[in-house]
């Protein structure tokens, strides 16, 4: 398996409403398309998260629909391979 098969983004969410949670965590898994940076889109299952992670971590999110301000997410970490989860 590649080794970029996929990372968690941990997104906080500094003002809690109506019970949700204060973090949520999303598993995204790459694509075969590249972003502006030269670095692979990585996809949650819902194809509405989208972002550009570097082989350093880096995470630039980007917009999968109009009028949307995509967050930041607050750690990254990458996945395991498959067979070791």
């Amino acid at each position: 398996m590649s080794e970029r098969a996929g990372f968690e983004l941990t997104f906080t969410n500094p003002l809690p409403v109506d019970g949700a949670p204060a973090q949520q965590v999303v598993e995204v898994f790459a694509t075969t398309a590249i972003g502006s940076g030269g670095y692979p889109i990585y996809v949650d299952a819902s194809k509405i998260i989208r972002a550009e992670i570097s082989d350093a971590g880096q995470v630039r999110m980007i917009a999968s629909g109009g009028g949307q301000r995509p967050q930041s997410p607050s750690a990254v970490h990458r996945l395991p391979p498959a067979d070791e989860r």
